[in-house]
Parts: structure tokens; C-alpha cells; sequence
């Protein structure tokens, strides 16, 4: 069968080399909206490689994103059709700062793999080092769709939580550019689901998304600057859903709220009635 659970849980780590420069840095940081007004001193730590500070959510990017989702449909004991593939969550948790250039160790595992019925999922967990130890661990999980029903252990609910009670503490709107995908896809992910018409339409939308980890970055940014003074470095960990698509010209709407030590979002498209984007989102921080 496509997936073999057994074999894909079994399968030693892949371990390989990971490198970045400031140039992959600031590419990144323009793939997820950086730069608007671009002579704006809040937006030049983002771009100017002078003022240089390191969104914590590049991690998913590092290495050109490897081994990334794709990668990790190459493991032993899975073998799916990519058209079938969607990015369910991601988890990034940050053990320190992420330097503006380095190279590091990345090791790459299934960590899990759950039988949703009419869906199989894949937990791939990576942690990644360098020299001075841990920087940062990572887990995607991938939603295969027609490739359940194995008769695997059906792993946690993936109902969405419910939203914080009362009102916000604060609203953003973020509007994404009409070329988003092209530009961020030039960061390592280069699936033809974001860029090629005939290929998103075999998949069943519309016309090409925006990638989930786009929005997943143009998130954390956005909390970043608004809650956290715009100091990067206070991010703990940050982990998502992904409830639903997002088209490139389309309008975000992040909806904040304050906690001790965390801060909880609901992000929707504000064009499409305020259809869920990404749900269960907290970050944590100093």
C-alpha cells in the first residue's frame, strides 16, 4: 500500500547539513510581506542586512524548508500522489535565536502516522543543531487524503478549539500581493499547487494558494510586531492549524489575544465572510 506505517515509523532518521545566509534571511522575510513601507525602521529589521533579526518561523524555511513536507513524502514506507497532499499544522519550538547565517545539522524522522479513515497522517519531527547544540524543533503534519482506512491508530481529535472568550485584545489586516506565492516559493517549496493553474485545479481549487507556512510566518510577524515590541527573540514556540485555503490578493484578518506568557489567534479571510485560515494558534514568549 502507499503508506506502511510500520515501515515508516521504523525507519532509521535522515541526517544531513542545513546552511543559510542573510540573503536566504531577507528573501524569506519579503516571501511573507516584509518590507511595506520599505524605508520603515520596523521593517528594515527585516530586510537590511545591517539591522538584521531573524524571524523565528525562517526555521521552516532553513536549508531551502529542507527536508520539508515534500521531503517528507520521500521517507521509507510512503509513496502518495503529491496532488492528494495537504499541510495540516506545524509546530516550531525555538531552543534559542536563530543566527542570521549558519550551518547547522537537521535530523528528520516520522515521528507518527494516524489513520484518519478517510485520511492518513504523518507527523514528521525535526530537530535541528549546530555546533553550540540545539536550535530548534519542528513538527509538519501532513494530511494524505484516500490513503486511511489501514486500520491504524486514529492519533488525537483534529477539531478545532474553541475561540478565547470575549473580545480581541487586537485586529490586523494583512493583504497579500498577487505574486506572494511566486516570491515565497523561491524560499525551498516548490509545490506546483502555488504557482501552476492546471495543476491547482486538478487538486481541486480554484486556481493556485497561497502556501500554508506563508501564512503561517505572515502570522507570527504580525504578532511579533504588534504584542511583542518587535523583538523576535521573545518567541518561545508557535504552533498552527491549517483550517483553510488562502488566495494570493485576498485580505487576512488576525484576531489577538492576550495571555499570561502566550498569545492565542483566529485568522480568517476577511474577503471570503471570514472563512477560518489557521485555527488552535498560540504563541509562546518571554
Amino acid at each position: 500500500m502507499p503508506i506502511d506505517a510500520a515501515l515508516a515509523l521504523a525507519a532509521a532518521p535522515r541526517t544531513g547539513a542545513v546552511s543559510w545566509s542573510a540573503k536566504d534571511v531577507q528573501l524569506y522575510h519579503l516571501g511573507i510581506g516584509a518590507g511595506r513601507p520599505a524605508t520603515d525602521s520596523r521593517e528594515l529589521r527585516y530586510t537590511l542586512e545591517s539591522r538584521l533579526h531573524v524571524l523565528p518561523s525562517f526555521a521552516t524555511v532553513a536549508g531551502a524548508g529542507a527536508p520539508g513536507v515534500i521531503g517528507g513524502l520521500s521517507m521509507p514506507g510512503v509513496e502518495v500522489d503529491l496532488a492528494r497532499v495537504l499541510h495540516g499544522a506545524q509546530t516550531l519550538t525555538v531552543h534559542r535565536p536563530i543566527p542570521v547565517e549558519g550551518t547547522a545539522t537537521a535530523t528528520s524522522r516520522i515521528a507518527a502516522v494516524y489513520d484518519k479513515g478517510k485520511a492518513a497522517v504523518l507527523v514528521l519531527r525535526t530537530d535541528v543543531a549546530d555546533a553550540d547544540g540545539p536550535l530548534w524543533t519542528d513538527d509538519a503534519t501532513i494530511y494524505v487524503r484516500g490513503e486511511g482506512g489501514f486500520g491504524g491508530d486514529r492519533g488525537p481529535s483534529a477539531r478545532p478549539g474553541e475561540a478565547p472568550a470575549g473580545p480581541p485584545d487586537r485586529v490586523v489586516e494583512r493583504t497579500v500581493r498577487e505574486d506572494q506565492a511566486l516570491l515565497y516559493r523561491l524560499s525551498g517549496d516548490l509545490n506546483p499547487l502555488h504557482a501552476d493553474p492546471e495543476f491547482a485545479r486538478r487538486a481541486g481549487f480554484e486556481r493556485p494558494v497561497l502556501h500554508g507556512l506563508c501564512t503561517y510566518g505572515m502570522t507570527l510577524k504580525a504578532v511579533v510586531d504588534t504584542l511583542l515590541g518587535g523583538e523576535v527573540t521573545r518567541v518561545r514556540s508557535y504552533t498552527a492549524r491549517f483550517a483553510g485555503v488562502v488566495y494570493p490578493g485576498e485580505t487576512l484578518r488576525m484576531r489577538m489575544w492576550r495571555g499570561d506568557g502566550r498569545v492565542r489567534v483566529a485568522v480568517s479571510a476577511a474577503d471570503r465572510d471570514d472563512a477560518p485560515v489557521l485555527t488552535d494558534t498560540v504563541v509562546e514568549h518571554s
